[in-house]
């Protein structure tokens, strides 16, 4: 083996897959109405190390994970993909705003179905207008 390919082997720098699960950590972080503070604290790091974890910007450990994942109540397999659950995980994602979450939580108070349908029509009305 080369020089460069140890090299590339040795890396620690974040990627893809740490920027999904930082995405995934912050989706239940939202659903669950916890700012990065109160998760910070419930880890024993600062809100700025929260910030990273979810840019994928810092790696997640094994213990820290499970950390996440407890304090979040979740299982760790919520983080990732299989058992079909990464297109329902994926689909969520658009949670990542506020906005985004605030209309799912109004649509969700919704009883009426004739209602919620309209709601829904409306919707894609004005998004085929945006084309």
């Amino acid at each position: 083996m080369n020089r460069s390919a140890a090299k590339k082997m040795k890396q620690r720098s974040a990627g893809k897959p740490d920027i999904e699960l930082g995405k995934r950590i912050r989706l239940r972080r939202v659903e669950q109405k916890i700012s990065q503070a109160e998760l910070g604290d419930k880890l024993g790091v600062s809100f700025q190390q929260v910030q990273k974890y979810e840019k994928g910007v810092n790696r997640v450990g094994a213990a820290r994970l499970q950390q996440i994942a407890t304090a979040l109540d979740v299982p760790v397999t919520f983080f990732y993909d299989g058992d079909n659950k990464a297109r329902e995980v994926e689909s969520l994602l658009f949670l990542d705003s506020a906005f985004s979450l605030r209309l799912l939580r109004a649509y969700a108070k919704i009883k009426d179905q004739t209602v919620q349908r309209q709601l829904v029509s409306l919707m894609e009305s004005i998004a085929a207008n945006e084309d």
